[in-house]
């Protein structure tokens, strides 16, 4: 898929162009034996029946399954994947000085239009050796995904990297919500936001009904998409979750709008605010 003597375009380029990370070009997954990776895929799979399962819970659903597997094991398991059990704890600790928490800005919000309210999140996608992480920038309003990056690591550069594809495709929100996880909370990240003069709204604590429509696409890929293939390595996983992403926004009619799909939801709202393309309202 990339090539590397391509004299026209650089490899960073060509990675931008095909959506992936420049550490994703060099994957090489491995670290995890197999028997962890299928332990983590059915942690994956029951996390989104119970999300408020923790690591004594999903080790007893484990054994049930006839795993021999302990709390420790599973707890060091759901790290690696990023997820924990959703459940008001309480606060132990100070955020780090450098990572700022912002109030939450959508309690009580009528979010009535296209690019009022965006969001992100990032999930794990299982591929045969190893795991790969995925984040997703979607519109409040529409549901549509507008943007959208995978990565080997969960460092920052791949979400910032989404965030500037959106706002350089779409324009930019007045608010944008996330979890409190380092990536969304990090430098750069808030940064991209501040310049571009957004507001930024988090998550409460272990709070996903916050972000819950992202949450919601997560288990529509997962069980429509990831689930049903087993991907041999991450160009396979970026060209199927790419394939899956596209139908979702463009061909899956959605219940909340009476069929229509996110990119009908999303351009309707623009050509009533008069940002539309010209073919948009020719269209119309």
């Amino acid at each position: 898929m990339v090539e590397p003597c391509n004299d026209n375009l650089s490899i960073k380029a060509q990675c931008r162009l095909l959506s992936i990370s420049r550490s994703g070009r060099y994957y090489d997954p491995k670290g995890e034996n197999p028997l962890n990776l299928m332990l983590m895929r059915l942690i994956d799979e029951q996390f989104l029946l119970m999300p408020y399962y923790g690591s004594r819970q999903m080790a007893r659903c484990l054994r049930r399954h006839g795993y021999c597997v302990g709390r420790h094991r599973v707890r060091r398991l759901m790290r690696v994947m990023g997820i924990e059990a959703i459940y008001q704890k309480p606060r132990t600790s100070d955020p780090h000085p450098a990572h700022k928490i912002y109030p939450y800005l959508l309690r009580n919000l009528c979010v009535k239009t296209a690019n009022q309210v965006w969001c992100t999140d990032i999930t794990y996608i299982p591929i045969k050796r190893g795991f790969l992480y995925l984040v997703a920038i979607m519109d409040w309003h529409s549901r549509k995904v507008l943007s959208w990056r995978m990565s080997n690591t969960m460092d920052a550069r791949f979400c910032v990297e989404a965030l500037e594809e959106a706002l350089a495709l779409y324009g930019r929100p007045e608010i944008f919500n996330t979890d409190q996880g380092a990536q969304f909370t990090s430098f750069d990240f808030t940064s991209a936001l501040k310049e571009n003069g957004i507001k930024i709204s988090m998550d409460g604590k272990g709070r996903w009904m916050d972000n819950v429509f992202i949450e919601r696409l997560w288990r529509s890929l997962k069980y429509e998409c990831v689930y049903l293939n087993a991907f041999d390595n991450g160009v396979q996983a970026r060209q199927q979750i790419g394939a899956w992403l596209a139908y979702y926004n463009q061909t899956r009619p959605h219940s909340t709008f009476n069929g229509q799909t996110p990119d009908e939801v999303y351009n309707k709202a623009q050509i009533y605010q008069g940002h539309a393309p010209d073919k948009w309202k020719k269209a119309a």
